[in-house]
């Protein structure tokens, strides 16, 4: 099977799955509960099943299957890893209809352990680097355990961005798969290639339903999946410098948030209509949710092509 039938297959098998799990979803009652500050437009969206990122989960199954390496069994259990950290999220949001889900404290902890575990194990396959190549192949020499430390924060800090950031139909996904495009472009590891292709192609299916109006939602099981595989390609592929850059839509999300919290606490008064950014557009502007995603989507992907440029010809 070459890199094409590959691609088919595991797009297939999620556009297919899909319906199935949505279905069975629905049936389970496991469903979004709308938080009730939110924009009527969404109070809309109350019972859209939820979760349904666990179909993901069938693109890494596929891949073991075709190519079982140790990188791609790595990658793998990263991205089962934090789905299953979002699972338990989802079904509390889902069970009890609770839009706020498990606590911040015991996310946080659950993440952080699984994170520790996941840099240990890759430390066995291969040792870690502690140093950050700049520019002109000048290297950022950082004692380990610093270095450590810093990437358990980056780790843990993008997993949530990119949490905030599936917050409107389809949107995680069209920013997501630039970044994956992204490593797929630099990349000399045949298994980060394989891994980040089924990646592509699970989204591409999911997006058949995701999209607006979406049928389902992915859910912390998917977006916390995605953002810890992504921040682990970028310690794998050694790219720290550019991470500002190559993660600019997800911070951007994530920092709206943290400026919002902040800025109220100091004047009780509001930065942005709401927070993260994206609804802040809607609720301003009047932009549309399909332009929002159009646009941050192509955000994302001029700032993934900035950030090839700048791998190929100044790193």
């Amino acid at each position: 099977m070459n890199r094409l039938m590959l691609f088919g297959l595991t797009f297939f098998i999620v556009a297919a799955l899909s319906p199935v799990i949505i279905y069975g979803l629905r049936t389970l009652h496991l469903t979004q509960p709308i938080r009730s500050q939110l924009p009527a437009s969404h109070q809309a969206k109350r019972g859209t099943p939820l979760m349904a990122g666990v179909v993901l989960i069938t693109g890494t199954v596929v891949l073991l299957i075709y190519h079982p390496g140790d990188i791609v069994m790595f990658l793998s259990i990263v991205f089962l890893a934090f789905s299953l950290v979002g699972c338990i999220d989802d079904m509390k949001k889902a069970v009890l209809q609770d839009p706020n889900g498990i606590s911040s404290i015991t996310k946080l902890l659950l993440q952080c352990f699984v994170t520790v575990v996941l840099l240990y194990y890759y430390s066995r396959l291969h040792p870690i680097q502690s140093g950050i190549e700049l520019w002109g192949s000048r290297f950022l020499d950082l004692s380990l355990p610093l270095y450590l430390i810093l990437l358990l924060l980056f780790i843990i800090g993008t997993a949530n961005a990119v949490n905030f950031t599936d917050g409107l139909d389809g949107l995680l996904i069209f920013t997501s798969i630039p970044t994956y495009l992204f490593f797929l472009a630099i990349t000399e590891s045949v298994e980060v290639q394989l891994f980040c292709l089924v990646m592509i192609a699970g989204l591409l299916g999911l997006l058949l339903y995701n999209m607006y109006p979406a049928k389902a939602f992915m859910g912390d099981t998917g977006s916390l999946a995605i953002g810890g595989s992504l921040s682990f390609l970028t310690v794998m592929e050694k790219v720290e410098i550019l991470i500002p850059l190559l993660f600019f839509v997800f911070f951007a999300e994530q920092i709206s948030v943290i400026l919002q919290v902040w800025y109220y606490k100091k004047t009780r008064l509001r930065l942005f209509r709401m927070s993260p950014i994206h609804y802040h557009y809607s609720l301003k502007y009047g932009w549309s949710e399909t332009k929002i995603v159009w646009v941050f989507g192509i955000v994302s992907a001029f700032c993934s092509v900035l950030s090839w440029l700048l791998w190929k010809y100044a790193m």
